[in-house]
Formats: structure tokens, sequence, C-alpha cells
């Protein structure tokens, strides 16, 4: 995203208008004197170009429109009242009505307390212990690579109701018969599933990943022998591994651990704007993924 304007979040925000367009979207903080701030939206699937065509657009032209802006929505939401803790000490919460759906939206903004999460201590983590060649260990729950489908997507509901967002959300993923995830603050927990050569389907890989900056309520935590493989800079996350004897095999921004099937990836270079965990050498894994290790595979295959 790209500002356009001086930038001062120190008023108060009142409204927010976000549009569409072949040029592109963009969006527009009014604040609470009727001064307006501008922000162009950049990267993919953010543009289109109709080049004087006349042919209908396809089928899938407007849910992909819609999927856009309910992504672009939720990212202004969390950029907005990001500015408006770090400005007023409070949160901003909008609420959205379609003028030209799903290209033009409007948002009210109300101001909340921050949300105690913000400050160290008040609210006790998510924290999934990752258990190489068995799965995870969550709060009150389990997720194992012997858990058949049905039971998987049971518990990722429940993560969902206990966290309080969205239901499970499906999605195509090539190589694998379903894959699903859930939000865990800011975080994402995912689950991909296939089925072995008897037919059952289970939990084959679960990923789990978190953007830079605050990480939400309940903040979403990944540990392995007692390393927060996210919260952690990388080089010491991977000299901590190393040093327990763990084969560390890098690929790019990758971490590999082929004997545990274990992957831990470094931050999108694409993200944009600085980030305080992108600097002086401390910066975080973003994403950590778990799947059986390779010695074991033959073994769930056949089961």
């Amino acid at each position: 995203m790209r500002n356009e304007g001086p930038v001062d979040w120190g008023r108060v925000p009142a409204r927010v208008l976000l549009r569409g367009g072949p040029e592109g979207w963009h969006y527009v903080v009014v604040d609470d004197k009727g001064a307006e701030r501008r922000t162009a939206v950049e990267g993919p699937g953010t543009r289109w170009q109709t080049g004087g065509r006349r042919d209908p657009e396809p089928p899938w032209w407007p849910r992909r429109l819609a999927e856009t802006a309910e992504g672009l929505r939720a990212a202004i939401a969390e950029r907005l009242t990001d500015a408006t803790f770090a400005d007023l000490g409070a949160e901003a919460a909008i609420t959205w009505f379609a003028v030209d759906d799903p290209v033009e939206w409007e948002g009210l903004v109300t101001l909340r307390e921050a949300d105690p999460a913000r400050f160290p201590g008040r609210v006790a983590p998510f924290v999934i212990d990752l258990e190489p060649g068995r799965g995870a260990l969550l709060p009150g729950a389990h997720l194992l690579f012997s858990t058949p489908a049905t039971d998987a997507w049971t518990t990722l509901a429940a993560v969902a109701e206990r966290c309080g967002t969205p239901p499970p959300r499906a999605q195509f993923l090539c190589g694998w018969a379903d894959h699903r995830s859930v939000r865990v603050g800011r975080g994402v927990l995912s689950l991909s599933t296939e089925r072995s050569a008897t037919g059952e389907e289970r939990v084959a890989e679960i990923c789990g990943t978190r953007r830079p900056g605050w990480s939400g309520n309940p903040e979403m935590r990944f540990r392995l022998d007692g390393i927060d493989l996210l919260d952690e800079p990388a080089g010491d996350v991977t000299a901590l591994l190393s040093e327990l004897g763990r084969e560390v095999v890098r690929r790019g921004r990758a971490v590999r651990l082929p004997a545990l099937g274990l992957t831990l990836h470094g931050p999108d270079d694409r993200a944009a704007g600085p980030s305080p965990l992108r600097h002086e050498g401390r910066e975080r894994f973003a994403g950590v993924s778990m799947q059986l290790p390779a010695s074991l595979v033959p073994l769930w295959s056949t089961a």
C-alpha cells in the first residue's frame, strides 16, 4: 500500500472509503475534521485491464472481485487499528457498508478500548506444541497425523469458536485431498489431508503463518523442544535446533529439518513497508509447516 499526502494518524478517524476499478484499488481515511488521506493499494490481483474489449466478464470474475475486496477490507481494518492504537491508545473498529458491491465500500469507524493482548502478560497465548512424527498438541485438543479428516475439521471449528474467528475455510490446494484453515489472532492455522492406500483421509500437514507486527488476540505460538519457532529471531532458532543435534538444511529463505518433516519459512520479500522484525539480523520466521518424516510415510500409506 502506498500513501499519498502527509502522514498524520494523530487525528481521530471517522470514515473509510474503499474503491476499485481497472486502474486499481485505493482507500481514503476521513478524519473527524473532514481531512482525507488517500492510500493506493498495490500488489498481485489489485489491477485489471479491460483494453476496450466488449466481451462479457467471465462467470468467476465477480467472485474474484468480491474476494479481493474482502481481503482489502480486513487489511485496511488491521492497518488502521494499529495506527490508531499507536497514536491514540485505542482500537478502531470499522463497520462496512456496500455502496456498489463489490467495488465500492464505506466504513464507519468506532473507537474502543485497546485489546488487552497488546500489553505483555495480559492474555495467555495460544500455544501449539509440535511433536514430529506424531502431530501437534493444542490447548485442550490435539491434531495428530492419525486423526481422521472429519475429526480434524471438528477440531478446527472448535479452535475458531474458542478464538472468536470465522469457521474453517476450505480452499483447493494442489496435491492434497482437502485443505482448511482458521484464524488464531492474526495468525492462520491450516491443515491439509491426504488419502492412504486404504482410502482413509487423515491429517498430512500442519501449517501456521503469522505476519510481522502485533500477533492479535490470542497470540498464536508454535513450539518445538521448548523453542518458540516464530517468536525468537530466526538465527537464534536455527542455532538452538543445531545445538540440539538436529540436521538443518537451508533452501533460500526456508530452513528444513528433514528428519522431523519440519520446514521454517522466512518472511515474504514482497511484503510492503518496513517491519521491526526484518532488520539488524533479528528477522523472525513467518511460517512453519510439518509433515510426517519421510521415514514414516511408508508406514502411514499402508495403514
